[in-house]
């Protein structure tokens, strides 16, 4: 390979560059594909493609790379499919901190199972999904795109993610790409793109961990690097992070690509480099593999560093295999085409429907139902609100209708009211009261008198998402339909936007009962509504079978057993308000409010009732590399069948460092008909609540611990003691990152 064919491997081209009219622009395509290419950028989802068109001009695009260029080599096309594939026709399922809400890693993985046969009818092989950000800043517009505060959680369903979307090995199913690495979610400010400022320990404990577990357990096959800067090293050039411990510590062997246009960042943001030469060695150095969406700073450029000696060819050599090695693992070498008349059968299954209506039900998370109010028995209802009769507000900020807010697309999302209005025998009355972000209360009164003359309110408020990439400067002067979740829609404010809190005021001082359903991916700070409000659901941003699964809910057809990923705060003023922080965060409050969340991680309410009873460990004291065992007996002891989300904590009594007050170490979501009992047995190992000691190793400590059962983070049922019998350090061989949960009938 010549230095500009070997460069061309770590470049990328995307569909605006080579697709005009629905067609390969072959004009273009032969310029930007001259010496081959790494990646083709998101063909269908970026050309707005059906799937057919999309498969056909992939198809297009490898053969005008196998049969034109010197070396023939087919390139390796990628897609967004965070909440869904992100094109024309996809399934849009929950956006993922509703899929987090789940607790449901098995469900999850059914999901991403679907995601993939859209993409593979594509002719996709790789995907810039999951999201392993931690969720510590809840002003982040990009919270949704996340699986919440807990790292537990997090590298829990992210493993599911992956094992859904690759399949049974390195051949079959879509590369995943775990991002951004690394602690996007706790930047200063909760500023998408800012700097990152944490200990090495938290580094590591938390926002480390997913990944290293995802690497480890899911062997995830590509990662995508962060934006921000830890400490002023730049995570598109640091050496330390993509291949020390990347590669060195966690064992990673797949590609690193980089988030859109942050090589470009090292010179635009950074200010780390200078010239486009200067940021590619840069980025090439740390182990930064391929340039997205383009090739803009890699390219020439990289052969310009070569020539001048500034950049080694061994260097280049060996991202140029790593690319290579995931060509021939995909077999993209083999046969990079697929049937383009079979594309559209992949896509709206009765399969799909199925699994995203699960999804989207087992997501909903009832916070509060005073008198049980809910499930509805009732005549009519009227249903307030400007996120009840919006497609594209039941959508994530990554789904293809969301993230390209100003181009009319028909969602194929069935709204809130159109589910209630199909119901047989009840009465709908629909006013919207308000738009999402704008100052009108024109609609205020309409929205009174229909709440006035109905049997139940049902008002649907919450945040629009949407990517924020243009100029919206006369958007936000109206403040009509101003995104206020999503990328690049950061905040500081975590009320609801607009004027709904005032319209929810409004509608509860009428007679009639008030049910709020806040359909968004932000945590919202809701403690007046909290207050006043008979009873609130948290929807999420629930996709495309989002209305019926919200009716569902309502109507009782499903009981709800979904639980908070994230702990939602009074204010914006109170962050940060995550469970596991340190007792000397956690308890002190301010003058005006304490500490407490208005809900906590993990808490979720349902229709029937759950009783603990009988938790035993099967050691009262073991080694450090040993196993024990917690069980304890969940009763449904209601007249429902429902889901019980069972929340095993690990607090360390008595430790040498400052620890959390308490971690998430093992959950099970089990469902039980009334009357029925089951035994969940939580099998763990005491590395599981190691930390790094002094010497920054993984150790787990001797001492006294205790081994919680709860409801949620705050709602403790249960707790034994627990005693580890020495200090050790551990081996990579040693580390369990999991529980092992057995749930057995009694």
């Amino acid at each position: 390979m010549t230095v500009e064919e070997k460069a061309a491997q770590l470049g990328s081209v995307n569909a605006d560059r080579v697709i005009e009219d629905g067609e390969v622009d072959r004009e273009a395509a032969a310029e930007w594909l001259e010496h081959g290419i790494g990646h083709l950028t998101r063909i269908g989802g970026e050309g707005s493609l059906s799937p057919a068109d999309a498969a056909r001009v992939t198809n297009d695009l490898q053969d005008l790379l196998e049969e034109e260029t010197r070396l023939g080599l087919p390139a390796i096309p990628h897609e967004e499919c965070l909440s869904g594939y992100m094109g024309p026709e996809a399934t849009t399922f929950p956006q993922m901190i509703g899929m987090a809400s789940t607790w449901n890693p098995e469900l999850l993985e059914d999901v991403t199972e679907t995601i993939r046969g859209e993409l593979q009818a594509l002719g996709t092989t790789h995907a810039l999904s999951p999201v392993l950000d931690v969720a510590r800043d809840l002003r982040w517009g990009r919270v949704e795109e996340t699986f919440g505060e807990d790292p537990l959680l997090v590298a829990s369903m992210a493993c599911a993610y992956v094992s859904g979307l690759q399949g049974e090995g390195r051949s079959d199913g879509i590369s995943a790409t775990l991002k951004h690495f690394v602690g996007h979610g706790a930047t200063d400010g909760g500023k998408n793109r800012s700097s990152l400022n944490v200990g090495p320990r938290e580094l590591r404990e938390v926002h480390l961990f997913p990944y290293e577990a995802a690497i480890s357990e899911a062997n995830a096959e590509s990662v995508m690097n962060a934006y921000h800067d830890i400490d002023g090293i730049p995570c598109a050039s640091s050496e330390w992070l993509l291949t020390d411990v990347l590669r060195g510590e966690f064992g990673f062997d797949g590609t690193v690509v980089s988030d859109y246009y942050s090589v470009r960042h090292l010179v635009t943001e950074h200010g780390t480099a200078n010239t486009k030469p200067e940021a590619a060695t840069q980025a090439l150095e740390a182990g930064l593999d391929v340039e997205l969406p383009y090739t803009d700073y890699y390219g020439e450029f990289l052969v310009e560093a070569v020539e001048n000696g500034d950049l080694s060819e061994a260097t280049l050599d060996e991202s140029v295999r790593r690319v290579l090695r995931e060509k021939a693992r995909k077999g993209v070498l083999d046969d990079p085409t697929v049937d383009a008349e079979a594309a559209a059968d992949a896509f709206h299954t009765d399969e799909a429907a199925e699994v995203n209506r699960k999804a989207a039900c087992q997501s909903m998370t009832l916070l509060k139902n005073e008198d049980d109010l809910l499930p509805l028995d009732v005549d009519s209802v009227a249903v307030v609100g400007p996120k009840a009769d919006a497609k594209k507000e039941l959508l994530g900020d990554y789904a293809y209708a969301a993230h390209y807010p100003e181009e009319e697309y028909e969602s194929d999302a069935t709204t809130p009211l159109s589910a209630l209005e199909s119901r047989d025998g009840l009465d709908v009355h629909y006013e919207e009261g308000c738009t999402i972000s704008g100052p009108s209360t024109e609609g205020f009164d309409s929205a009174v008198d229909a709440a006035s003359d109905a049997d139940v309110t049902l008002a649907f408020v919450g945040a629009r998402s949407a990517v924020d990439f243009s100029d919206v400067d006369a958007e936000k002067e109206n403040k009509l339909s101003v995104p206020t979740s999503g990328e690049g829609c950061d905040v500081t404010d975590l009320g609801l936007p607009g004027v709904q809190e005032e319209l929810v005021d409004q509608l509860l001082e009428t007679d009639t009962p008030v049910v709020v359903v806040v359909v968004s991916g932000k945590p919202h700070s809701i403690e007046e509504i909290a207050e006043e409000a008979p009873a609130v659901l948290y929807a999420w941003l629930p996709g495309d079978e989002g209305g019926p699964a919200i009716a569902d809910v309502l109507l009782g057809e499903h009981n709800p057993g979904g639980r908070l990923p994230v702990s939602l705060p009074k204010s914006v003023g109170q962050l940060p308000v995550y469970y596991n922080r340190k007792a000397n965060t956690a308890n002190k409050g301010y003058v005006y409010t304490d500490s407490e969340p208005v809900y906590p991680f993990g808490h979720g309410l349902s229709y029937t009732e759950f009783e603990y009873a009988d938790l035993e460990l099967s050691e009262e004291s073991v080694p450090p590399l040993g196993t024990l065992t917690a069980s304890v007996t969940v009763t449904n002891t209601g007249e429902r069948a429902g889901s019980e989300v069972v929340q095993l904590y690990t607090h360390a009594a008595n430790p040498s460092q400052a620890r959390p007050v308490q971690e998430l170490t093992g959950f099970e979501r089990l469902s039980l008909d009334p009357g029925e009992s089951a035994r969940v047995s939580f099998e763990l190992s005491p590395t599981q609540l190691a930390f790094h000691d002094e010497s920054m190793d993984l150790a787990v400590e001797e001492g006294p611990y205790e081994v919680r059962i709860g409801r949620s983070a705050s709602d403790i049922v249960a707790s034994e003691e627990l005693e580890v019998s020495a200090s050790k350090v551990v081996p990579k061989t040693a580390r369990r990152y999991f529980a092992e949960t057995t749930v057995e009938s009694e």
